[in-house]
């Protein structure tokens, strides 16, 4: 327990009410309130929500959605939720390029961010949320930084497209192309379908 955290304070909020709590802490109080905190948010458990959601991948397109619910239900438990987010890469756009050097290094800057973040606003507990293969990795380490209460919620598996195609089809594609046994037209249809 640190120096500054009131005995009286709901033990659930052992990061929250430093941040929060008392008159020194005005400034940060008047931040939340522009953002939707009232009152009695200021009251609740802190729970941030790191969310993985971009337009980047068909992995995280939907991230949003259930980053939202997950503030919800956080909310309706009797917490605060509060979205935040963090970078995601694709391997499957990148690959093959200069750009898989950032591959592995997505990793530790998505762990890097949810630490930062949940520490700097004193988050009482964080949910992440990810769908990649790198930003799935990347939350956990993160919250395994973190000592408080966490979870991981897996964002969902792509739906394939038509004919049961998908990155994967695509790749296949890709190299029965280059050892002359698909047609350039073939690969192409299955590019617009995975």
């Amino acid at each position: 327990m640190s120096q500054d955290y009131p005995e009286n304070t709901d033990p659930r909020r052992r990061h929250s009410a430093n941040v929060v709590d008392g008159p020194g802490k005005a400034a940060s109080r008047a931040m939340l309130r522009a953002v939707g905190f009232t009152d009695e948010d200021f009251k609740k458990p802190q729970v941030g929500i790191a969310s993985t959601w971009s337009r980047v991948t068909p992995c995280n397109s939907h991230i949003n959605v259930l980053a939202e619910a997950a503030s919800d239900g956080a909310d309706a438990a009797g917490g605060k939720g509060v979205i935040f987010n963090t970078i995601t890469i694709s391997d499957g756009i990148a690959n093959g390029t200069e750009g898989m050097k950032y591959s592995m290094a997505s990793r530790e800057i998505i762990a890097d961010s949810i630490e930062a973040v949940s520490g700097c606003e004193g988050f009482d507990g964080v949910v992440a949320i990810g769908g990649c293969d790198k930003n799935m990795p990347g939350c956990m380490i993160g919250l395994a930084r973190l000592d408080r209460p966490s979870i991981f919620v897996y964002g969902g598996t792509i739906q394939p497209g038509a004919g049961h195609t998908d990155i994967v089809s695509v790749f296949e594609a890709m190299g029965a192309y280059s050892q002359g046994n698909k047609s350039l037209i073939e690969v192409k249809q299955i590019e617009e379908t995975a």
